[in-house]
């Protein structure tokens, strides 16, 4: 059964009904079509008008969703001849980050993403999408070999963080996430990075130093965690709806502020109630920033990124 969040209740309820009248014309075969139609109307307008009117909180609920795609859901919906690398060339392969090449539309890409799972199994072997030193490093690695041979680099990012453990700080975090920033803003090749559901911290800026940044319409894309955020402030995590809205998380402000190029339209009611639809959404938002891009040089192209940076943010005198 699919997950309903709270604030979906309502439209949950009028189904219900609908269904209800749908059994009862059956069973005692009285017309109750107009009925029905009146209440698939109000559904569909309630539906409608809520997802178009989300706050911060509740779009931070759907960019969480356990049922929304994951990376290699994407990466079999929008691509072919996929073929996956693995390892950072000194022993691990982290799996909270997959990568590979394929094709999109026909054109070679170096595909990278971090990976959540679907169950309690495939969340331990992703770590829950919380990537470790190695799994930057193994980007990297990619990285710099889409730039050896002239590929593009799409990256698709969902992630509550880099990993917080004892063992990723024994093996510099923070270090590889900082080399990652470094050597991303020098690649002479286009970078495009989405953020598809979960954006935190420098766990996802470390794959995201990118010519064109997306962000899928209830995805959200922030310095800290609105939990951190909370609990550092407040020092209560239940605040994390107030912190949600003070971060400015979402696509509009994130546009205001320079921080993303654009803002990706989801399905009604989100990515997971229609993958095939999502995927074409992003297929073909990727498919565009290439071709804006693919005339550039290899100097234009880290210059571009490199002013982008620059320009991010407001400053007050």
């Amino acid at each position: 059964m699919s997950t309903v969040l709270d604030f979906e209740k309502p439209i949950l309820e009028i189904q219900r009904k609908i269904e209800e009248l749908k059994r009862m014309s059956l069973e005692s075969g009285m017309d109750l079509d107009k009925d029905i139609e009146i209440l698939e109307h109000e559904a569909a307008d309630f539906k409608k008008e809520l997802y178009e009117n989300l706050n911060p909180a509740q779009k931070m609920q759907i960019a969480r969703h356990p049922e929304r795609p994951k990376f290699l859901d994407y990466v079999d919906m929008m691509c072919t001849d996929f073929v996956e690398l693995h390892g950072d060339r000194v022993g691990t392969d982290d799996r909270a980050i997959v990568g590979g090449l394929a094709k999109i539309d026909g054109r070679p890409v170096m595909i990278i993403g971090t990976m959540k799972g679907k169950s309690t199994k495939e969340n331990l072997e992703y770590n829950f999408g919380m990537p470790q030193p190695e799994g930057y490093r193994k980007a990297l690695r990619l990285f710099y070999h889409a730039n050896k041979f002239n590929i593009p680099i799409v990256t698709i990012i969902d992630t509550p963080g880099a990993y917080p453990g004892i063992s990723a700080e024994k093996h510099a975090q923070g270090a590889a996430i900082a080399y990652n920033l470094k050597e991303m803003q020098k690649l002479r090749v286009p970078v495009i990075a989405v953020i598809s559901g979960e954006g935190c911290s420098g766990g996802a800026l470390g794959l995201a130093v990118a010519n064109k940044v997306y962000l899928l319409e209830h995805a959200y894309y922030t310095v800290i965690s609105p939990e951190g955020c909370a609990s550092i402030l407040w020092r209560d995590a239940s605040k994390n709806l107030e912190a949600a809205t003070a971060l400015k998380i979402t696509a509009p402000d994130l546009m205001k502020f320079n921080i993303i190029d654009g803002m990706i339209k989801e399905p009604t009611g989100g990515a997971h109630t229609n993958y095939e639809l999502m995927a074409m959404e992003l297929k073909n938002t990727i498919i565009s920033a290439l071709n804006e891009l693919e005339g550039m040089s290899g100097e234009e192209l880290r210059n571009q990124r490199y002013d982008k940076y620059r320009a991010m943010g407001a400053f007050i005198g």
